[in-house]
């Protein structure tokens, strides 16, 4: 009996000077375990007199369910100890003052597209729309480009049928609206724009323009100079100004290409502007009587003038980007730069 006794106290002192649950583990194991110290007790039971087996018997059993109990407790103590020094440490204090959330921003593309079309809306056009998956007969047959014509291969288009494709320009906006509206005629048509190029620092295969149309008795190409140089002066400031060069476009006749004094330096001369003091931002021209005709409107009577812009050109010279692939990429360390 006390054999028993002293194996307990040792047993019990293991388990109060284990540290964890590998320790607790192996306390057990030695005093519970099949080869452990109250076990081989029992075993030896039988070299025991017969009338002794009994009462030593339940005395080991005693034993084994202190230890048991002792180490049940000892393990839930852990337990509890764990939780406590864990919600310590997760512990929120609802008094702090919240992180302030990270706020979302306009993309530089949508701030200059809205921009433009404040300048725009301000002067009395009114914004048309249409569809991105286009008719070649709106973005090409309608506006003097019937097929076989030599225009066509200016732009790489994304054709789904010999009838259906991707529009090449916002301009199959102005041939829908002309098609059902009468003059006088006061319209922007920003959108998404799809050709076949090859993604570079000035190239992409899906970009966004603007085209501006205005149809109505006694247009000539001096409203269309003043409509640019005011809308050059209202995003670049007053100091902008603007030229005409004469050029090529189906649509139009005559057709000019429009630059814009660099915003860079001033008109002095620059890198940006290889030295001309120039920016080439847009093309422009009187609509072209075919086309007035074409889309139900006697030439006789109106003239026009239509314009597209190029909107990440645009945003390009207006914050000094010199790749347009930085507009596409979601570079956070990028776009984050513009604010809200």
């Amino acid at each position: 009996m006390d054999e028993i006794k002293e194996l307990l106290d040792k047993a019990l002192q293991a388990v109060s000077e284990a540290k964890d649950g590998e320790g607790l583990e192996a306390a057990r194991v030695r005093f519970l375990g099949k080869k452990g110290e109250l076990t081989a007790l029992l075993r030896g039971m039988g070299q025991l007199p017969a009338q002794e087996r009994p009462a030593f018997g339940a005395r080991v059993n005693a034993a084994r369910e202190e230890l048991e109990r002792a180490i049940a407790q000892a393990k839930e103590a852990r337990r509890a100890d764990e939780r406590a020094r864990k919600l310590k440490a997760e512990a929120i204090d609802v008094t702090w003052p919240a992180p302030a959330a990270a706020m979302g921003a306009l993309h530089p593309m949508e701030t200059i597209q809205r921009q433009v079309e404040q300048i725009f809306l301000g002067m009395g056009y009114t914004v048309a729309e249409g569809p991105d998956v286009e008719l070649d007969k709106y973005n090409f047959e309608l506006l003097n480009v019937p097929a076989g014509h030599p225009a066509r291969d200016m732009q790489d288009t994304f054709y789904f049928t010999d009838s259906m494709l991707l529009r090449t320009q916002t301009s199959a906006v102005q041939a829908r609206y002309m098609t059902t509206h009468r003059p006088p005629i006061r319209i922007i048509c920003p959108g998404r724009v799809y050709r076949a190029d090859e993604v570079d620092a000035s190239h992409s295969p899906v970009f966004h323009q603007m085209e501006g149309l205005v149809v109505d008795h006694g247009i000539t190409m001096a409203h269309l100079r003043g409509a640019l140089d005011a809308f050059a002066k209202a995003l670049y400031g007053d100091s902008a100004r603007i030229r005409f060069r004469p050029s090529y476009f189906p649509f139009t006749e005559p057709s000019a290409e429009v630059d814009i004094s660099c915003t860079i330096c001033g008109g002095k001369g620059c890198r940006t502007c290889k030295g001309s003091g120039w920016l080439e931002v847009l093309g422009a021209g009187m609509v072209h009587p075919n086309v007035l005709s074409a889309c139900g409107i006697d030439a006789t009577e109106y003239t026009g003038f239509a314009f597209g812009i190029g909107l990440e050109r645009i945003a390009m010279l207006k914050y000094g980007i010199s790749d347009m692939r930085l507009l596409y990429e979601n570079d956070m360390r990028f776009l984050t730069q513009f604010g809200r």
